[in-house]
């Protein structure tokens, strides 16, 4: 079943698992969602991993508990570069690479706040590779000195991460990266929530836009990055 739970240092976290087809074993990646939590889009997401050969889970960090007191504290985490969220997402990759059908190396991607999340997980040690899109950059950029890969997303006209993808890169250094800025988007350009037409406009005046060409490119740069320092995937849908 794709919803399960899974443990975590504050009791246990309710999560989305996508399984590829096949027997594996598999490489891992955990998927942290944006502001909006658990949506079809991150869904959707986190099949597309599946499909191309990764062990997938995404932990739903607005569900245990209390949702608004779950959205507080876990915004509360982001800025403080700790908390209950980092160990829930700690822990999720922990749970990936010990399940028998994965290889034992799991990456991370995340979207906005996750996005945020990725920067923060990337030095810690627990992840192989991360993909940070339209990620807050960390307060003490120089941690990423000691980062895991890093490929990283940003649209050129997302007016609240201007300069980001730049300092990101300078922040990298020697770490192995793959930072690229879209000219022609904005923020949110790789999640396709499929919101009705009068919510189009609501999207596009808040800069928030799908727009696939881009999307799909920074989809063949993550599973192409993935692959090189994960393993990789076998795909299978």
């Amino acid at each position: 079943m794709p919803e399960i739970s899974y443990p975590a240092p504050s009791g246990s976290v309710p999560g989305y698992l996508a399984v590829p087809d096949g027997t594996g074993p598999w490489p891992g990646v955990v998927v942290v969602h944006d502001a909006f939590g658990m949506t079809d889009d991150i869904r959707r997401i986190t099949d597309r991993f599946a499909g191309a050969g990764y062990l997938t889970l995404t932990p739903a960090l607005f569900r245990r508990g209390n949702r608004i007191r779950c959205v507080v504290e876990t915004m509360r985490t982001l800025s403080a570069n700790q908390g209950p969220a980092v160990d829930d997402l700690r822990a999720a990759g922990t749970y990936l690479a010990a399940d028998d059908r994965c290889t034992g190396k799991v990456g991370v991607v995340g979207f906005c706040m996750g996005g945020g999340f990725c920067l923060l997980l990337a030095p810690t040690g627990t992840f192989d590779a991360a993909a940070p899109n339209y990620g807050f950059l960390p307060k003490d950029l120089a941690t990423l000195r000691h980062s895991c890969p890093v490929v990283a997303s940003y649209g050129g006209k997302d007016r609240g991460l201007r300069g980001a993808a730049d300092r990101l890169e300078a922040a990298l250094g020697e770490v192995p990266h793959d930072v690229e800025e879209y000219p022609n988007v904005g923020h949110s350009f790789m999640n396709d929530w499929r919101a009705p037409a009068p919510l189009r406009v609501v999207e596009r005046v808040a800069g928030l836009q799908y727009s696939r060409p881009e999307a799909e490119d920074a989809w063949r740069r993550i599973l192409a990055f993935f692959g090189e320092h994960l393993g990789q995937g076998q795909a299978s849908r």
